[in-house]
């Protein structure tokens, strides 16, 4: 009887290291899988804001047109 005792006693606690273990395991994964969503939630901000800008219209980013160079005028003027 004690010696049945003690090999249960043994299958439970290896058991329990192997459950350690998975669970260090799953813990990590899932920390890493955090960083990996928040790194994508990041981008996903970026890439919105940046869509958002794209579509605003924004008078900055037109540049004027004041001097036409030479090469185009000899251009223009040869016909």
């Amino acid at each position: 009887m004690k010696e049945q005792l003690q090999q249960r006693l043994q299958q439970l606690k290896t058991e329990y290291e192997s459950g350690q273990k998975i669970l260090l395991e799953l813990e990590t994964r899932q920390s890493n899988l955090r960083e990996t969503l928040l790194r994508i939630s990041g981008a996903i901000q970026v890439l919105e804001e940046a869509l958002s800008e794209a579509e605003a219209p924004n008078s900055s980013e037109t540049l004027p047109v004041t001097e036409i160079p030479a090469t185009a005028q000899s251009i223009a003027n040869s016909d």
